[in-house]
């Protein structure tokens, strides 16, 4: 007798994950620039300071997706998505190929926080806050959940099959606020070529 017969195999985890031992699932991190679309037994999981992460997904199908990006406007001929505008739409389209309905998609939306200090006028944190809500209204897109603006950064997880998502305010903004300016400084001397960016 086949000493395997009957047994389950266990399913490999989903590329580019971790397992968390706290939440009990495998985990995919997204970093500024990224988005993800899934409907394996998977969270998605990023941290924010000024740059906002938009979840969306359609509870039918059991499918959801994350972007995280960090400036609301594109540069003309930059499709990008660390911009707002173009990471909606690469995550919409995402979510749409692999089997959502765009009338049943649903949102959850955080970050924004103004995490860089000496920037009071027009913060770049508020103009993305203001930005995805303003898109989900114009996309007709249901918002049943937010934690935007406020000076903290947050880590959020999104369990993609369920819609639930966890936010944790983290205490303190200063690495979090070095890294946003580093990665901004480093945006402003590259050219946009390709599809590829060092980070």
């Amino acid at each position: 007798m086949n000493a395997l017969a009957g047994a389950t195999t266990a399913r490999p985890p989903p590329a580019g994950s971790y397992y968390d031992p706290a939440l009990d699932t495998d985990v995919i991190k997204l970093l500024p620039a990224d988005w993800k679309v899934s409907s394996d037994e998977v969270a998605l999981a990023t941290v924010l300071g000024s740059c906002v992460a938009a979840c969306i997904y359609d509870p039918l199908v059991k499918l959801g997706g994350m972007n995280h990006f960090m400036l609301p406007d594109a540069a003309p001929g930059d499709g990008s998505a660390r911009y707002g505008a173009h990471a909606m739409e690469l995550l919409i389209n995402g979510l749409l190929k692999h089997g959502a309905v765009r009338a049943r998609l649903q949102a959850k939306v955080f970050g924004g926080g103004n995490v860089l200090p000496g920037m009071t006028l027009d913060p770049i944190g508020t103009r993305n806050a203001n930005f995805v809500l303003a898109y989900m209204d114009n996309e007709r897109i249901p918002i049943l959940a937010e934690d935007l603006g406020g000076n903290q950064p947050r880590k959020v997880v999104f369990f993609v099959r369920t819609g639930r998502t966890l936010v944790k305010r983290l205490p303190a903004a200063g690495e979090i606020a070095k890294v946003e300016r580093d990665y901004r400084s480093r945006l402003s001397q590259v050219p946009v070529a390709g599809s590829v960016e060092l980070f």
